[in-house]
This record gives C-alpha cells, structure tokens and sequence, in this order.
C-alpha cells in the first residue's frame, strides 16, 4: 500500500490537471493505494464533485481513496526558493513534504516551482547517509531502451565524488525502477577517451573505474540518442546538472524539429505518433529527487492530467521498490530511509 501526497496547487495547469490526474492514476492502480490532494480544499473540493459527476464520472468509485489536505499557501513560480520555504509554511507543497516526514505519507508528487520543491525535499526529508547533494534523475528516450541521465538540473557545479554518488543513485533508480540487474554507468564527456573532460570529470573517471559500479567508460551526447556506444549498451549517465539541464532542454526540442521535417516528407500524422513514442515527458510523469530520505517527484511545469497520472504511478512504484532505503543501505543511512 502506498499514500501518495500530490500537489494540487503546482504546476501551469493547477488544480485541474492534478486533481484529474489523481483521479485517472487511481483507476490504474491496485485499491490498496491512496491519494492525498494537499492544497486549497475550497478549490479543491467542488473540482472533484465537478469531475465525479462529469468528465470521470466512470471512475467515481475511487473517491473513497482520496482525502483533500487544506493547504491555503500557494508557492508561485516566480518565488524563490529559499523564501517561499521559509514564509510560506502553508503551502501545498510544505504541508505536503512535512506529511512524508512525519510518516502520514510515502511519496510526494508535484508539478509546482522546481527549485522550491528540491530544497523543502532536502530540508524536510534530508539527504541519506554521506551524500552532499541529491540529484534528479531523468529518463531519456534511446533507440534502444530509456536511460537515466543525472544530475538533469539540481547542481549546476559539482566535484568528482559528487558524480561518482550521482552514477550510485543512477544504479539504484534503473535496478529498482527499469528493472536492470546490473546497470551499465558511463560518464558523459566531450569524448572516450580517459583522459578527455574537465578537471572533475578527469577525476571522475578514474575514481569510477576503481569502484565496484559496472563502470563502461565515457560517453558523448549522440551517444545517448543511441543508447550506447561500440562498448556496448548503457543504463545510466552521469553529468553535472548545468550539462544535463542543457541536454534535457535540447531534447525536449527535438519532437519539433522532427515533425517538421518529417510532415515535409509526406509521413502520416499516425506514424508520426508512433516515431515520436517516448518523447512526450508526459510518458514518464517526472523525475525524482534521488538521494533524500523518501520520494519526491518532480513533474514538469506544464504538466497535463497524464503527465500527472504517469508521475502517480512512478511514485508508486518507487514506494513499493523500497528504492530510497536501497540508496540508505548504499550510503550508510537505511534506518532512517524506511518508506512505505
């Protein structure tokens, strides 16, 4: 059984894109698992009569899965981080993270301010064992299967050890969530060569190449497209969060340009929809926050009602993976990791 605390407040399209999303994720999901809509319960509230007896009228039956949390505070996407924290303690996402930490839930899920939520998520939930910094973990389309790429916007700048722990997280999330029993990590570079890169990622390599992670060496960007390189497959790459942030922006470009080029080529609208199968983010829902002790999924700003349904089930299954107690036993912090 899971209780997933979700943000009705966050994101572009709020509440009405979380609080359908709730609904549509529950549907999909074993009964055992429940919702907490945390936000404004004199929005909130009406939504769901309005929405039951409308437009998901067919799935009225999981109403009683669902409790509304009264959070009157609203953290903006204009706030800054640090403050809307400090000031705003009633917020969705505060009451939210507050509840997981106190055990009244096992995942928190929002579409909210990005930054915001990685520093209530540090502050109120904090970081497991030895780990400095936490990083997200995003999911990238391939040619083959997805990969992880982190960190994919949390740390801007970061030392060598703190790349060696991103790629330990990386392991665990693609062990746990994709299901690959001995994860091939490599590390993205401006080359294959050891001795390309930057100081950090210089000192990286090689403190990578002496660990105990199924190491593969070095990547480029367009190795990532194709899932790997002549080495062989890859699972999980690993780069500071300025570099990844950049890749995950020019990805999210990328269905753009290809369905210019390829309307322009006469392709059919249907096999359009096929070619692009996992470059929607509403595929994946979010991205969580690996390394705090819990689960927080960060959703997309302009997330949709299946954007939010599909970060539903992410936490879910985070929650019944026990994921955040296997990065506790990788870092020395599993008593206190204990979710779900």
């Amino acid at each position: 059984m899971a209780r997933i605390a979700l943000d009705a407040m966050g994101g572009d399209h709020a509440p009405q894109a979380p609080v359908a999303g709730a609904i549509l994720a529950l549907a999909e999901l074993d009964p055992s698992h429940t919702l907490q809509l945390v936000g404004q319960a004199s929005v909130i509230t009406p939504l769901l009569d309005s929405l039951f007896t409308g437009e998901l009228a067919q799935h009225s039956a999981v109403r009683s899965r669902i409790t509304v949390i009264d959070a009157p505070d609203v953290i903006e996407m204009s706030d800054k981080p640090a403050s809307a924290i400090r000031h705003k303690q009633n917020s969705s996402m505060v009451v939210g993270l507050k509840m997981q930490a106190a055990g009244e839930s096992d995942a928190f899920v929002s579409a909210g301010n990005t930054g915001a939520q990685m520093v209530a998520s540090t502050v109120m939930l904090k970081l497991h064992g030895d780990l400095k910094r936490a990083a997200i973990g995003t999911l990238f389309p391939t040619s083959r299967e997805p990969v992880v790429v982190l960190d994919s916007g949390a740390n801007v700048d970061c030392s060598a050890q703190e790349l060696v722990d991103f790629a330990r997280l990386g392991s665990v999330y693609a062990q746990d969530i994709l299901g690959r029993e001995h994860p091939a990590v490599a590390l993205l570079s401006i080359g294959e060569e050891a001795e390309k890169g930057c100081k950090a990622v210089l000192e990286a390599h090689q403190l990578l190449k002496d660990s105990d992670l199924n190491f593969v060496g070095n990547v480029e960007g367009r190795d990532i497209l194709a899932g790997g390189s002549e080495r062989g497959e890859v699972d999980v790459v690993v780069c500071d969060g300025f570099v990844g942030n950049v890749l995950l922006k020019f990805y999210e470009s990328m269905p753009t340009l290809m369905v210019g080029r390829l309307k322009k080529s006469g392709v059919e609208s249907d096999k359009l929809a096929n070619a692009l199968e996992g470059f929607d983010y509403s595929d994946y829902g979010g991205a969580p926050l690996l390394g705090v002790r819990g689960v927080s999924i960060i959703s997309h700003g302009s997330s949709s009602s299946r954007a939010i349904k599909n970060a539903v089930k992410l936490a879910v299954r985070a929650v019944e993976s026990r994921m955040s107690e296997h990065i506790g036993r990788r870092f020395g912090g599993s008593k206190a990791a204990k979710v779900g």
